[in-house]
Parts: C-alpha cells; sequence; structure tokens
C-alpha cells in the first residue's frame, strides 16, 4: 500500500494528501500525517485555484443552465460521492472507489448525493491513534523479524563452525592414517630386507656346507694331519698327557655399540662377520653405515673381512666386537 492510498483511506482529501507528502519531501507516513493534522484548515495552492476564474457570462450561463427550467417542475439531484452498495461506505471520488475495491472486494458502487463529510478533531485523534498503533505494531513485528533473522543467521554460523570443525577432524583423522600406514609400509619393507639378508646368510652356509661335504674323507683327514703336525702344537693336560686343541663349533661374540650399550649372542665358527653385522641391525634397527673393530689387538675389519669365517679372524671361543663409525 502507498503512502497516499493510507492517508487516504484514513479520510484525507488526495489534493492534500499530495501536498503533504511533497511538504515533507516523502519521509512517510506518520509525517505527512502531523502535516495535514496541524494545517487543516490551511488553504492549498491546488490546480483549481491556479486556473482562471470564469468570467461574468460564462456565469451566467452556468446559472441559467443549472437552473431548473419551469417546464420541468423538478429539481435535479447533484450527486456529491459516491457509495459502496455492499458496505455502506460514502466514498469521496473514483480514486476512493478503485482503493476501496481492491482492499474489500465489494465490486457494486452507486451515486449518491451525500457529501463525505471531512473528519472532526475526534475522528482525527482516534485515525492518528489508530495510525500509531499500527506504525508500533509493524515496528514490533519489524524488531522481531530482525531479531529471528540475527538468530537464524548465529545458527548458521555455529552450523558453519561445527562443519568446519568436523571437516578438519576428518582430515586429521585422514592424515594420520596415512602416516601410521606409511610408517607401516615402510618396517614391513625393512623386515622384508633382513629376511632376504637372512636368507641370503642361510644361503651361503648351505654353499658352504655342500662345498666341504663334496670334499673326500681321506683329504680332509689329510689337512687336519698336516695342520696339527705343522702348526697346532699339543696341549698338556693336568695329568702330563699331551692332546690335541679342542674344536670349537660356537663362539660367543659380546658387542659394545656407539651408546655404551652391549649386545651378546653365539654364532657359528663357520658364519661370515657380515652375521654379526646383520644381528646389530636387527637388534638396533641401524640402518645407517658403520665399522666394526677389535681392541686387542686393534684391528678395524675391511670389506673383504666380512666375508670370512668367524674363526678364521680369530673370533673364537669368545671376542668382544666394537661397533664404530665407517670410515669416509
Amino acid at each position: 500500500m502507498s503512502d497516499v492510498q493510507t492517508l487516504m483511506d484514513m479520510g484525507f482529501p488526495k489534493d492534500r494528501v499530495e501536498y503533504a507528502l511533497q511538504v515533507t519531501s516523502h519521509k512517510g507516513v506518520e509525517m505527512a500525517m502531523e502535516w495535514l493534522l496541524a494545517h487543516g484548515d490551511e488553504e492549498i495552492p491546488a490546480a483549481a485555484a491556479a486556473a482562471p476564474a470564469p468570467s461574468t457570462d460564462a456565469a451566467e450561463n452556468a446559472t441559467q443552465d443549472n437552473a431548473p427550467s419551469s417546464s420541468q417542475g423538478t429539481i435535479e439531484a447533484v450527486a456529491k460521492s459516491l457509495k459502496c452498495d455492499d458496505c455502506g461506505k460514502v466514498l469521496k471520488d473514483q480514486t476512493e472507489v478503485e482503493y476501496h475495491a481492491a482492499k474489500t472486494g465489494h465490486s457494486n458502487f452507486s451515486e449518491s448525493t451525500e457529501e463525505k463529510k471531512a473528519l472532526t478533531e475526534e475522528e482525527k485523534k482516534e485515525q492518528l491513534a489508530l495510525i500509531e498503533e499500527k506504525l508500533k505494531q509493524k515496528r514490533v513485528e519489524r524488531e522481531e523479524r530482525e531479531k529471528a533473522d540475527a538468530l537464524e543467521r548465529e545458527r548458521n554460523r555455529i552450523r558453519s563452525g561445527k562443519d568446519m570443525t568436523e571437516a578438519r577432524r576428518r582430515m586429521e583423522e585422514i592424515e594420520m592414517k596415512k602416516i601410521v600406514d606409511q610408517r607401516k609400509r615402510e618396517k614391513e619393507e625393512e623386515k622384508a630386507a633382513r629376511d632376504r639378508v637372512r636368507a641370503q646368510i642361510e644361503a651361503d652356509k648351505a654353499a658352504r656346507k655342500a662345498k666341504e661335504m663334496k670334499a673326500s674323507p681321506t683329504q680332509l683327514s689329510d689337512a687336519v694331519a698336516s695342520v696339527s703336525s705343522t702348526t697346532t702344537p699339543l696341549v698338556t693336560s693336568p695329568t702330563g698327557v699331551k692332546s690335541p686343541p679342542r674344536d670349537y663349533t660356537e663362539t660367543r661374540i659380546q658387542v659394545r655399540l656407539q651408546d655404551g650399550s652391549t649386545l651378546a649372542s653365539e654364532f657359528n665358527v663357520k658364519e661370515p662377520l657380515s652375521a654379526v653385522r646383520v644381528f646389530i641391525q636387527v637388534k638396533t634397527g641401524i640402518e645407517t653405515p658403520f665399522a666394526l673393530m677389535t681392541s686387542f689387538p686393534r684391528k678395524v675389519f675391511g670389506d673383504d673381512d666380512y666375508e670370512k669365517p668367524l674363526e678364521v679372524l680369530g673370533l673364537v671361543p669368545s671376542a668382544v666386537i666394537i661397533m664404530t663409525k665407517a670410515p669416509a
């Protein structure tokens, strides 16, 4: 509903309503209504007042035309307003009729000689109170609507924040799962690498045993006799009987790590020194290169030494090996 229609519905003439809105710079119904109530008796520059006054002849002719003829004998009634036949409301002009029909849905109107009276002071006060009540109600409704909108925005913000937090938590879980899976794969790869090293060592041991078994018993006995007669002295027992030295099959190796801790295990005297290195890697998980040495006599084992059996390196029946940094 426009401001003009609202004020006309209160009973103000259309020309005065338009002038009041123009004077108040179209700042709303309330200011225009206050101006109309304050200047109810003040004349306004209407289009009719600006038009030139009719001439005397024209006025006389109009008087003669409007005067009842003696031949007719009756006075024709002049329509001063329009009336709604559905509700009986008196309307000033066609504009008010159209507005009333659009508002109420009434469609039956007729001309009326009844003149629409101007509002009295009491009626004006009642209209003003009614307008103030409507404005107050609209203000309350607007405030409630704004509060509801603000509450809905806050709910959406909280919901959006929760969604973001949940999405961030899911992303963190996915990243953590990826890290765990990666570590698990790395451990499996390390285990597979160690298993391959062990399998290679076992294969080397089996190959050496097969090679040893291919030698004839006569050659083995001759080799033992030759070694015994030339290099191995007889050991004198407490009873004075000389006996050959003990034939060791196992040796105990103690490894001193770089952090000061120690590892110990028993190895077959036929195993190469590389088996001890693999043992250290399995127990400590160290992947970086390192070297092995003995303190007395001091010797740093080279690359060729790792393929030699422990008995050949003199690490029988027991020995202490020190773990050190690999040479540059």
